[in-house]
């Protein structure tokens, strides 16, 4: 049983999901090693977390970030260190900006919900100047890799709700290259990186997973007595560590290209 997924609560999905996107984000740019000095979008910058990292890390001419939810870009906003980037709503696959407007676009944990993933790479590689380059990276939804994989899995064992992506498939390395390639880019590079994150107790876990869009609204309509059940159950296949701390665990596949063969690091 599913739901569409709708991410409109900027500080939730600060807490549930958008500290993940830093993590794999910090892993990205240490592989990308970008020069300082480029033009940068965010296609669906969302609360802002990755949008944030370009600022603090890769000294940017310019960013801009484009999202759909106004409540996301409205946490956005409020980043002090974002102060100088831009912020507008629109659409993936019909993004709102002139033909080579950007030397790098980024699409941090978006791909699998975008309805058709071959318009949202076609139209970042259109903004995309020639020699830039277009990159994303999204959680291996079907190996498994969501860091959430185990409360998905034991809340559709009891047969509850969870939001399901529009285009789970384009998750996968394969499918992403072919997406890229598909595009017309060159130099196409692919990596898996592998993050954890320490919550404090199952307390915290529990917490921030109810701000989470895909599962939120699927627990609060669970009777009282499948909740306790539903928590016991994760509660057992978590990891924990000597101090009593959940350790969670996520793994993204990442993946860079080029308009044409240019410079990029």
């Amino acid at each position: 049983m599913t739901n569409p997924i709708r991410f409109d609560d900027g500080a939730a999905y600060e807490r549930y999901m958008g500290r993940w996107s830093r993590l794999v984000g910090e892993a990205v740019l240490d592989w990308l090693a970008p020069k300082p000095g480029l033009r940068w979008l965010d296609v669906g910058c969302g609360s802002g977390a990755f949008t944030e990292l370009l600022v603090a890390r890769c000294a940017p001419a310019s960013v801009q970030g484009v999202d759909p939810s106004e409540g996301q870009l409205a946490h956005a906003r409020l980043r002090p260190v974002l102060r100088e980037a831009r912020f507008q709503r629109g659409d993936a696959m019909a993004l709102p900006f002139p033909d080579h407007a950007f030397d790098a676009v980024m699409m941090p944990l978006v791909i699998a919900f975008v309805p058709d993933p071959t318009k949202g790479v076609a139209e970042m590689a259109r903004v995309v100047c020639p020699g830039g380059a277009v990159l994303a990276y999204m959680w291996d939804m079907e190996g498994g890799g969501l860091p959430y994989a185990v409360l998905h899995e034991e809340m559709r064992a009891l047969g509850a709700a969870v939001g399901a992506p529009a285009s789970p498939e384009a998750s996968r390395s394969d499918v992403m290259e072919q997406l890229w390639t598909n595009a017309g880019l060159q130099a196409i590079e692919t990596r898996q990186i592998t993050v954890q994150r320490t919550f404090d107790d199952f307390d915290d876990y529990w917490s921030t997973v109810l701000g989470g869009p895909s599962v939120g609204a699927g627990i609060a309509a669970m009777a009282p007595a499948d909740v306790a059940c539903l928590q016991a159950r994760v509660r057992a296949r978590l990891l924990v560590n000597a101090t009593g701390q959940m350790i969670c665990s996520g793994r993204a596949n990442a993946i860079a290209g080029r308009v044409q063969q240019g410079q990029f690091r």
